[in-house]
C-alpha cells in the first residue's frame, strides 16, 4: 500500500495506527479506548489522534491535557511533513490525512484558553482558519466568542466580514449585539434574522427559559441546546451591555417563525 505522500516506509505505520484509532472511537469502554490509543502509539508515535484521545480521556487536569495536545500537534506536523502543509494549505480538513492535526490543534487552543493563555489560543484559531478557510470545524464561532469576551471588536468585525454569508444563529446574534452597541440602524433587522435562526436565545438570555445543554455532543440547529451553547459562551457580553437583552426581547417579541414548505 502506498502512503498519503507516496512513501510507503514512512507513511504506512501512521495509517495502521490511525486504523486502531477508528476502532478506539467505536469502543464504548473508556479503559479500552485508552488502551487502544496507547497501542496505536506503539505502531506509530506520529498518530496525533491517539494523543488527542489521551488528552480528552486520561488527563486529570487541563495542564496534563495541554501536554498531550502539544504532543498531538507535534506528531501531526511530522506526519504531514513540509510537503503536506505546502500541498494542502488552504484546504485542510478537506483531506483525511490533515484531520488528526486539525483536531489536535483545536484541542491545544482550547486548553491554552482555559489556562488563561488567551493570545496563544487566538493565534492557533486564526492559523487554523488560514489553513482551512472553509472552516468545517466551526472554529470561527469559537474565535468570535473569544474575541467578544476580550472586547476585541476590530478583530471580531474583520472575522464577520470574512464570513459575511454565514447565517448561523450565533453569528447573527453577536452581529446584532455589535450593531446595538454601535447604534446601527441595521440592529433590529439583524435581531430578526437571528431570531428566525433560533427563537430560543432571547428567552434564555433573559432567564425566562432554562439553559439546555446538548445531551450527545451534537447541536440542534434552531434548538434549545444551540441557544444554550450560545448564551453560555456569549451571555456575559450581552449582560455587560446596558439595555441589550431588553432591546433584543422587545425587537423579537412579536415575531413569528417562517412557515416551512413540505
Amino acid at each position: 500500500m502506498t502512503g498519503f505522500f507516496g512513501d510507503t516506509r514512512e507513511r504506512d505505520p501512521v495509517d495502521a495506527a490511525q486504523e486502531i484509532m477508528y476502532d478506539a472511537w467505536e469502543t464504548p469502554s473508556r479503559s479500552k479506548r485508552i488502551a487502544l490509543a496507547r497501542k496505536s502509539l506503539t505502531v506509530s508515535p506520529l498518530c496525533a489522534d491517539a494523543y488527542v484521545l489521551l488528552a480528552e480521556e486520561e488527563a486529570k487536569t487541563v495542564q496534563e491535557a495541554l501536554v498531550w495536545y502539544q504532543k498531538a500537534v507535534e506528531a501531526g506536523e511530522q506526519a504531514l511533513g513540509p510537503e503536506g502543509f505546502e500541498e494542502y494549505a488552504g484546504h485542510f480538513w478537506g483531506f483525511l490525512e490533515t484531520r488528526p492535526y486539525m483536531r489536535a490543534r483545536a484541542g491545544l487552543a482550547a486548553a491554552l484558553w482555559r489556562l488563561g493563555r488567551q493570545q496563544e489560543a487566538l493565534e492557533h484559531y486564526q492559523t487554523m482558519l488560514e489553513l482551512n478557510p472553509n472552516d468545517n470545524q466551526g472554529i470561527r464561532y469559537v474565535l468570535a466568542g473569544h474575541l467578544l469576551a476580550r472586547n476585541d471588536i476590530k478583530a471580531l468585525k474583520k472575522l464577520f466580514k470574512k464570513y459575511k454569508e454565514d447565517c448561523a444563529a450565533a453569528w447573527l446574534y453577536t452581529q446584532a449585539l455589535l450593531a446595538f452597541r454601535d447604534g446601527n440602524p441595521e440592529a433590529e433587522k439583524l435581531a430578526e434574522e437571528a431570531w428566525l435562526a433560533n427563537s430560543h436565545v432571547p428567552c434564555v438570555l433573559s432567564g425566562k427559559q432554562p439553559l439546555v445543554a446538548s445531551v450527545d455532543g451534537y447541536i440542534t440547529m434552531g434548538g434549545e441546546d444551540e441557544a444554550g451553547e450560545y448564551v453560555e459562551e456569549n451571555g456575559k457580553a450581552w449582560q455587560a451591555t446596558p439595555g441589550a437583552i431588553e432591546w433584543l426581547a422587545e425587537a423579537t417579541r412579536k415575531l413569528k417563525p417562517l412557515r416551512r414548505g413540505r
